[in-house]
């Protein structure tokens, strides 16, 4: 299989949000704000987080604020990664044939770069679903490759990769198409010995695709083409900064480019379209930092030195830690820009220290920064730093749209699971007394006849749930299932997410839909014993 072919879309995860019925939602600082919020739109809470203690909101930009669709943007990164591949790299010309599908990858996953397998595992990384290339791998090849260790595999760098964000799925799904063809054309793919090399390939083609600024320059002919439209996020904006926030954008893109993107997302301006560029969405920031190199960024100890870019030429101006330099043979240092109702400053580098002394910040943990990156963006700014932290998982939403259309089936299949368990203690009693108590022949025999009926409704009740668990993985995904699940189990991504975000959403606008004073708190945990004694 090269990759989902089906287009029953029941069956599909859909990997971006669209915003069709935005005007739909009521912002809560509107007149009709403060309604209910559905389920799918809700903002989720890992650890409390009063927004009364927050001083500044910070952003990033691809992927939170601009949520990029897939089936145009990411084709199009998967496109000039097979020429770089291809004209750069030596690889055969059949893979300009190829075509990339979408829907297939997940976030969430693991590349085993040594052998060409994708893994999804538990948060106690067992491997539940592999696949080598697109073909599935048995549970004996399972239990061979990943589970008769002595030693516990970490599924860590260098050997494994993390595919943990939608930018990767093109990438990982490309990774798997060599495979195959590698596997089915033995010594045509150049100078390869093994997988991994094939993996370090793509990874180069990728950042020489982002490297020559080809991918940006066609966005920004027709960035409606490629990034969603949201007309929730300048009023999100508006009511954050209403409240007495800062807010900050720090994005690892340059400065032409986030101007461009927040041009479109703020006011739908275009390069050349008939409303030109400007820099009227300044006005939503009091600090925009662009080129950060998250995830250094985060450590204070990041020597990256802060200039000062004039939005209008693009100039980078040097700073002492973000006051203004004068330029040789001047002495007075530059004004700032004309034209806008409150000054917002844009920098390029520096780091979190930076950023701190510009918004005078005095404790980390009065900063929320929304990211969609659970490494670069959520990870890094709160083991290392405190700041509390927001993701954005645009797959969220139909994940729960889907749970709460499919519960029956959910319910059915724990019936069924406790129902296998029951039966099983009774075969086990059984067995225990046939071997061991006194008994004659003749109940022995009965003893006998009603394990084995009691061993022909286990398979019955067995292959019952199987094909009611398959049928419920493929709701949300033919092949990997449930985003946040791995069978019974959380997903690693949900354990990561679990970890190290305070809070996640599917969309960074959802945040308008709440009091910008809100106090988020989070649902009850349940210990096993627990669970069924105090569930609703």
């Amino acid at each position: 299989m090269d990759g989902l072919q089906r287009e029953d879309k029941g069956f599909l995860s859909r990997q971006h949000v669209r915003s069709d019925n935005v005007q739909e939602q009521c912002i809560w600082s509107s007149p009709g704000g403060g309604c209910e919020i559905p389920k799918a739109k809700q903002i989720f809470c890992n650890r409390s987080l009063n927004m009364k203690n927050i001083v500044a909101v910070g952003f990033d930009m691809d992927y939170t604020l601009a949520q990029y669709m897939p089936e145009t943007f990411e084709s199009l990164a998967y496109d000039g990664t097979v020429r770089k591949l291809v004209y750069d790299l030596g690889y055969p010309p059949e893979l300009l044939e190829w075509s990339f599908d979408w829907k297939y990858m997940v976030r969430g996953l693991v590349v085993d770069k040594k052998r060409g397998n994708i893994l999804k595992m538990d948060r106690h990384k067992y491997v539940k679903v592999a696949y080598h290339g697109f073909t599935e791998m048995s549970k004996g090849e399972k239990m061979a490759t990943y589970g008769n260790t002595l030693i516990r595999d970490s599924f860590d760098e260098p050997d494994y990769a993390l595919i943990d964000t939608l930018f990767s799925l093109a990438e990982a799904y490309l990774f798997s198409q060599l495979v195959n063809f590698k596997d089915k054309n033995p010594g045509k793919v150049p100078n390869v010995t093994d997988y991994a090399r094939m993996y370090r390939d793509v990874r180069a083609a990728v950042d020489l695709c982002h490297r020559d600024g080809t991918l940006k320059q066609i966005v920004a002919k027709d960035p409606g083409k490629y990034i969603n439209e949201d007309l929730s996020i300048v009023p999100m904006f508006k009511m954050l900064r209403d409240s007495g926030r800062a807010t900050f954008l720090v994005t690892n893109s340059l400065w032409d480019y986030t101007n461009m993107v927040m041009n479109f997302l703020c006011g739908k301006r275009t390069l050349d379209g008939s409303s030109p560029c400007n820099f009227d969405w300044l006005e939503n920031f009091d600090v925009v930092i662009t080129g950060s190199s998250k995830p250094s960024f985060f450590h204070e100890d990041n020597r990256a030195n802060l200039f000062e870019v004039d939005p209008e030429f693009g100039m980078l101006l040097n700073t002492d830690n973000g006051t203004p330099l004068p330029q040789i043979g001047s002495t007075t240092t530059r004004l700032p820009l004309n034209g806008l109702k409150k000054h917002c400053r844009v920098f390029q580098g520096g780091n979190v220290a930076h950023l701190h002394k510009l918004l005078s910040i005095e404790a980390s943990s009065q900063v929320l920064y929304v990211g969609d990156h659970i490494y670069g963006d959520i990870l890094r700014s709160k083991k290392v730093l405190g700041w509390r932290t927001m993701l954005v998982v645009p797959e969220l939403e139909r994940e729960v749209e889907l749970l709460l259309t499919w519960k029956a089936i959910r319910k059915g299949l724990r019936v069924l699971r406790k129902e296998r368990d029951d039966i099983e203690d009774r075969i086990h009693h059984l067995r225990w007394s046939i071997k061991f108590d006194s008994v004659d022949a003749d109940k022995r025999h009965i003893l006998a006849s009603e394990l084995d009926d009691l061993q022909s409704i286990r398979e019955n009740v067995r292959l019952r749930h199987q094909e009611m668990q398959r049928e419920f993985h493929q709701k949300f995904h033919i092949v990997w299932g449930q985003l946040m699940k791995t069978g019974y189990q959380n997903s690693r991504f949900a354990h990561q997410v679990e970890r190290f975000a305070c809070l996640y959403t599917s969309q960074v606008t959802n945040l308008s839909l709440y009091s910008p004073d809100k106090y988020y708190r989070p649902s009850e945990d349940f210990m096993p014993h627990e669970f069924d004694i105090l569930e609703v």
